[in-house]
């Protein structure tokens, strides 16, 4: 999928020269360019490097907006997102110009070619181009539209021939208003009693040839070998030419197409073109498989090597046959427990910044929750706290407890494993440095879970860097595996580009189907025929799953604890994951003028917490005041430009804005803290009182020092290394989790009484709570907040936004930008 991801230094010197000129003014120039563009945190310039644009202008031949372009395309700023800004900002001359250089790149690299075949065989006419991303293929019989799917697409089948299919045809290759078109080619319709006489050797042949022997299916592992065969009778004698996903291989023309040692990068459809001078023919489709086969198609020989026997039994397939049938529909499954992981990595230190894993990850938090799962939700991991994140996950699992995981971010695969790369990766990473998939479903069998689902969005494209194959272990055969992944064996997944917030295409889709009361496998199914047949994903990205599900488990499956599940160590389990979801209690601060302040909390992950200040009471001799937070610990993230800001949005929590949030007669400032999961310590920061007095114009200053403890996810320590599994499998439940999480009795009482957590009993217990806290646990991703409402009881409980919108998905005008670039 590369090749759709044209970046901007592909124009040349001369286009972005004019451009550039384009550029040198100030109404609608280089400098609004640059502001719009700064939406990509990779192409956010410095003052400095604006200054340095500026400067240009001191150069007789110098240019500002040649400069700043430069600029753009050392970073890889591609040609769709720049088309985009100059589209923000209203540069007319800009776009057309552009435009028209976007049009010279169209350039067509595989034309049809005219063909003869008879009629009801099949006819297939290929027309492939290269360019800027998004190109749109249309193709024409004579003058007339062929409508439908098969005109719009680069390969127009004709089948079964029929006489009105004879005539000259072309495509149309266009990006917007720029096309091109392909060379005409012709086809021509023979009768089957036309043809000549040498057809007629061969009775029931297609276009003359006799087709004697036809390449077959084969499942393959990496390393093994791949024959493919095919053998046909023509008089002149027959030529071949094999083809791989309707791609020629120049170097393969002979009846035998061998490869001594495939890869995953050999899997895909092949077929072979058999002609002659006068006719041609297409063997039939081989599908090649690289990887795990199928268990239900494999020849086994099973040996009892008893004391007092030898028995040998072969079997064609793994049939079983039972006395009775049991509908599987009348089967009710049920989950001990449903635990997620979400990790979305964005910020990469030496890769490319990514946008949508945390929408992704919002997204999903919000519909696996509705269906009874704990949720874990952490943004841009680093490989310890990535490892770390996945102990504390493995020890939420037990017997028959549904565990997922889903990442979002770079990625890639192989020997058959998936690796997820952290934040912190260098820049030729192997697999030392990322954590691999196939280790973590080893440690989650060992729990004995009774179901296991890997959704994975990002690239897997093979890693030239990683030649080592890791042995991650022996996968048992449990029956309740499934993988979902967002692309297919060596390619890219991409993303919807909007304006603040935008979604991967996997969970774009996702979404709608997840909450079906269906079969795991059978939900993922639907959710592929959806991107099947969308206009803007086909022949770019299709999701792949692989499962030996064998049972009807689905994620809605109800929550049932057995007897034996109604202990200590089910408890600690169960508090573990609601320690690590705890925020401070709202409480209030009084200043010595009189002004009393108060302070909030909410969770927008489980990593990410917003804090709001509220003026609540001050004297009437105080006409202006505000409350700002300061000094924060070095160990989080937060962004000083976007701190103590009025509204969610300015502050950078783009899914909360536009909820309900507090009365806007009580006016907030909104700080938002990233990156808990690093925190040392304590949270201790300062709240700096700013006022001015009616009699006065010099502004005063108060300052209080606040100590809110360890919110949310940083109790967990997730920084510090953890034991292996194999040692941390060994000590009890409660001295890991009490000394790991230094939590005092005072903070552990505060978690049952806590209304951000799930009740700390199982179902049986949940009668005792009272009225007043949350009492149904399918909710949406409601921010975790704390509050006082016997002091001011306007306020409302801030709220996520809602899922984002489906209906645009589908819509082609949409940017499509390359996603998960992991190599």
């Amino acid at each position: 999928m590369g090749e759709r991801r044209i970046d901007l230094g592909a124009l040349g010197g001369n286009v972005l020269d004019k451009l550039g000129a384009m550029l040198d003014n100030l109404t609608c120039g280089w400098r609004q360019l640059a502001h719009v563009v700064s939406e990509q945190p990779n192409l956010r310039c410095s003052e400095n490097e604006l200054t340095s644009c500026s400067l240009q202008v001191l150069s007789a031949t110098g240019s500002p907006g040649r400069a700043l372009l430069a600029g753009l395309a050392d970073r890889s700023c591609t040609l769709d997102f720049l088309i985009h800004c100059l589209r923000r900002i209203g540069h007319q001359e800009a776009m057309q110009y552009f435009s028209s250089a976007v049009a010279e790149m169209i350039h067509i690299t595989v034309q049809p070619q005219s063909q003869e075949a008879t009629v009801g065989s099949e006819v297939a006419l290929t027309c492939r181009a290269s360019g800027p991303p998004g190109l749109n293929y249309q193709w024409f019989r004579g003058n007339e539209e062929i409508l439908g799917e098969a005109g719009s697409t680069p390969e127009l089948v004709l089948c079964p021939l029929s006489l009105s299919h004879k005539g000259h045809y072309i495509c149309r290759v266009n990006h917007g208003a720029n096309c091109t078109f392909s060379q005409w080619a012709h086809i021509g319709v023979i009768h089957s009693g036309d043809c000549s006489s040498t057809s007629s050797l061969f009775s029931g042949s297609v276009s003359g040839l006799l087709v004697t022997l036809q390449p077959q299916s084969q499942v393959l592992s990496e390393s093994e070998s791949l024959l493919l065969e095919c053998q046909a009778e023509a008089n002149p004698p027959a030529q071949y030419q094999w083809y791989h996903n309707t791609v020629p291989l120049k170097q393969h023309k002979t009846r035998s197409f061998k490869i001594p040692c495939v890869t995953t990068a050999h899997r895909g459809q092949y077929r072979c073109k058999v002609y002659n001078l006068y006719h041609e023919a297409w063997t039939d489709t081989a599908a090649v498989t690289i990887g795990p086969t199928s268990i239900t198609d494999v020849y086994w020989e099973e040996v009892d090597r008893g004391l007092d026997s030898q028995v040998h039994r072969s079997m064609g397939s793994l049939e079983t046959h039972q006395p009775q049938q049991v509908n599987p529909s009348a089967l009710h499954y049920h989950a001990t427990d449903k635990v997620a992981l979400l990790i979305g990595n964005m910020n990469y230190q030496h890769h490319t910044q990514l946008c949508a894993p945390i929408a992704d990850v919002h997204e999903l938090t919000n519909l696996l929750r509705q269906m009874d799962f704990k949720v874990v939700s952490l943004l841009d991991l680093n490989w310890q706290e990535m490892h770390s994140a996945v102990t504390e996950f493995l020890l939420l699992l037990d017997k028959g407890v549904y565990g997922l995981l889903y990442f979002a971010g770079h990625g890639y695969e192989n020997y058959g494993n998936s690796f997820m790369v952290p934040i912190d990766a260098p820049a030729s990473y192997t697999s030392k440095h990322c954590v691999c998939v196939q280790n973590i479903l080893t440690q989650m069998q060992e729990k004995e879970t009774g179901l296991n689902v890997f959704l994975l969005d990002m690239c897997r494209k093979r890693n030239p860097n990683d030649h080592i194959v890791v042995q991650p272990g022996l996968i048992k055969v449990t029956a309740n595996i499934v993988f979902g992944y967002a692309t297919c064996v060596d390619a890219e997944a991409y993303e919807v580009k909007r304006d603040d917030v935008s979604n991967g295409i996997f969970i774009s889709f996702l979404k709608r189907r997840v909450c079906e009361d269906e079969k795991v496998t059978v939900m993922l199914d639907r959710v592929a025929e959806d991107m099947g047949r969308c206009v803007i994903t086909r022949g770019r990205q299709a999701l792949e799953l692989r499962s030996n599900l064998s049972e009807r488990r689905s994620l809605t499956d109800p929550i049932q604890q057995t007897s034996d599940q109604c202990s200590s160590s089910y408890s600690l389990r169960n508090l573990q994951w609601a320690i690590a979801h705890v925020l401070p209690e709202s409480f209030f601060l009084q200043f010595d003028c009189g002004v009393r302040v108060q302070l909030g909390f909410a969770a927008e992950f489980s990593n990410v917490m917003v804090i709001y200040t509220r003026i609540l009471e001050k004297p009437e001799d105080i006409v202006s005041c505000s409350a700002q937070l300061t000094n924060f610990p070095l160990d989080v993230d937060i962004d000083l430009k976007k701190s103590n800001q009025e509204t969610l949005h300015e502050a950078g929590c783009l899914l909360l804005s536009g909820e309900i949030v507090p009365s806007s007669e009580v006016p907030s400032r909104y700080t938002r803290i990233r990156s808990l999961q690093r925190l040392k310590g304590e949270l201790t920061f300062v709240t700096c009182l700013h006022y001015t007095y009616a009699s006065m114009d010099e502004e005063v200053e108060e300052r209080q020092q606040v100590t809110v403890g360890k919110p949310l996810v940083s109790k967990l320590c997730l920084h510090e290394p953890r034991l292996s599994p194999s040692v941390s499998s060994d000590l009890s439940l409660g001295s890991l989790f009490i000394t790991e999480t230094s939590f005092s009795t005072e903070s552990l009482s505060s978690v049952a009484s806590a209304s951000n957590t799930e009740s700390l009993y199982d179902q049986t217990h949940r009668e005792s709570v009272t009225a007043d806290s949350p009492t149904s646990s399918k909710r949406t991703n409601v921010p975790e907040e704390t509050d006082s409402p016997e002091v001011y009881d306007g306020t409302q409980p801030l709220a996520t936004s809602k899922s984002l919108p489906l209906g645009s998905v589908t819509d082609t005008s949409h940017t499509f930008s390359n996603y998960f670039h992991s190599l």
